[in-house]
């Protein structure tokens, strides 16, 4: 087994690492004192692991999973609100990573492959939804909470709606509540939901084998077909859902949802003018 460092400077923590083995390769999002959050660090660090294997012939399929608890908890809203950017600017340097992110899982010409056995929340799942095959463990609980902040769950539309049943994203979407592996297979969001930890990277494994016997070309043109309908969506409505994220990011109320989520304190909203 080789193992890939990131090229991240010596200042920079490493939080996302690669390991490769029999053609497949392993990116870990290795954050896990901020559960494994979206911070610049980590998003870069994923972009650029991303991009290697996608040009590395050696590789014939990616297995993206984490360490800790948590897959992904979705934006680093600390980081956001201490930045020093403007809401404007945090906005908008957080979407185009998300939106980098999902865009190179998409078009990868490798088949991506979620391995999860912990809990993901709001961006979290925007890239579960982007992986081509999700493979979870009963540890694993979802959540779509920025309705709850404020927010909407804007770029990460763009690919849960072309997986998720439509009445399970109404659900969702709208009431922040969790929900389980049972739950997330039922409505298509998920592959395959193992009942126990221990199956899981067994079950990657047994995949990727199946994979590593297609031809590049047959897996490569494969995905484009299968990823048509999404790769759309992004071509159609990037740059709205990209818009209202910004506006979004900017409002007061947003910030008050954030600045409550961060204080551990129930958010106080400001009554809609509209229902008044």
């Amino acid at each position: 087994m080789s193992t890939t460092p990131s090229t991240a400077t010596a200042e920079t923590q490493v939080v996302v690492t690669r390991s490769d083995e029999s053609g497949v390769a392993t990116i870990t999002l290795d954050s896990p004192a901020n559960r494994n959050a979206l911070s610049p660090s980590l998003t870069g660090q994923l972009r650029e692991h991303l991009a290697a294997v996608d040009t590395d012939p050696s590789v014939r399929s990616v297995a993206l999973t984490h360490s800790g608890g948590t897959f992904c908890a979705g934006a680093d809203l600390a980081a956001a609100i201490s930045s020093g950017l403007s809401p404007q600017e945090a906005s908008a340097a957080g979407t185009e990573a998300m939106i980098a992110i999902l865009r190179a899982i998409i078009t990868s010409t490798k088949p991506v492959i979620a391995r999860i056995d912990g809990h993901v929340r709001a961006g979290g799942l925007g890239i579960v939804g982007a992986c081509d095959i999700v493979v979870v463990g009963p540890a694993t609980t979802f959540a779509l909470t920025e309705a709850r902040l404020g927010l909407a769950p804007s770029m990460i539309s763009l690919t849960l709606l072309t997986k998720m049943d439509s009445r399970a994203a109404s659900r969702y979407f709208l009431t922040g509540e969790k929900f389980g592996p049972r739950e997330a297979a039922e409505i298509g969001l998920v592959t395959i939901a193992e009942s126990e930890s221990s199956a899981v990277a067994a079950t990657v494994e047994r995949l990727t084998a199946d994979i590593a016997k297609a031809s590049p070309q047959g897996l490569r043109e494969s995905k484009k077909v299968v990823n048509s309908v999404v790769t759309e969506m992004f071509e159609r409505y990037a740059d709205q859902r990209r818009a209202e994220s910004a506006e979004l990011f900017a409002s007061d109320e947003a910030r008050e949802g954030m600045s409550a989520f961060l204080e551990k304190r129930s958010p106080r909203w400001a009554l809609d003018p509209a229902v008044s």
